[in-house]
């Protein structure tokens, strides 16, 4: 994940769990309900973003030492790479 990114999510996150703190205790207004529902989207996006970048550097050996990786994960390092 780049820098960028990962800065981001550094710095949403305390908003989202403010958001979710005065949802819980007071409610929200309909604009921070849509400022929440954006945070939290971009949020998902950021750590989809994680996930698919850590799963297409994987690579998976039997234990005979032959690459076993599934076409999923190949075809994910071919579309990054």
């Amino acid at each position: 994940m780049e820098e960028k990114e990962e800065n981001n999510i550094i710095e949403i996150l305390p908003r989202i769990n403010e958001l979710a703190k005065k949802q819980r205790e007071a409610g929200l207004t309909h604009e921070e309900k849509a400022e929440q529902k954006v945070l939290r989207e971009n949020y998902l996006r950021a750590i989809r973003g994680q996930v698919l970048d850590t799963f297409s550097g994987v690579k998976v050996m039997d234990p005979l030492g032959q690459d076993v990786t599934p076409e999923k994960v190949r075809n994910l390092k071919e579309t990054k790479g």
